[in-house]
């Protein structure tokens, strides 16, 4: 007889290891962001984000769940309150949570399919994950 294979467990962490999650399944949309509030708040030029049903994510560290603020009125992003370490971002209606990509304890076959916000990018960053946008 033959069993299901079990889903896929990923671990990520901040940099100082307080606040620590497990999510179960595939990752999903992975992508870059260059939008003003992940520049201002990543240091650098995209962010990259990776997708999780909410349901399959768990806080695991000994700080518990993540410190949220707003940063457009149905978005929150997640950091810990010791390091500073930018790890989540949810949209209110959503079912899934992103979580930074770099957060991944192994990032190894998660790579960004697209880059949200492109054309408001560093403009001497190359992007080659996608055509050129089309005009509005």
């Amino acid at each position: 007889m033959t069993t299901a294979a079990e889903p896929a467990v990923r671990s990520g962490q901040c940099q100082c290891g307080a606040i620590r999650y497990e999510a179960t399944g595939q990752p999903d949309d992975p992508h870059l962001c260059s939008c003003k509030h992940c520049t201002r708040i990543g240091g650098g030029p995209a962010m990259l984000w990776v997708g999780f049903r909410r349901e399959a994510l768990t806080w695991t560290g000994p700080g518990g769940e993540p410190s949220w603020y707003a940063t457009w009125p149905t978005l929150r992003r997640g950091f810990c309150p010791q390091c500073g370490t930018q790890i989540a971002s949810v949209a209110d209606d959503s079912p899934m949570i992103m979580v930074t990509g770099f957060s991944l304890t192994d990032q190894s076959d998660v790579a960004p399919v697209g880059h949200g916000y492109r054309t408001d990018a560093a403009p001497w960053m190359t992007i080659a994950l996608a055509p050129e946008p089309q005009p509005r």
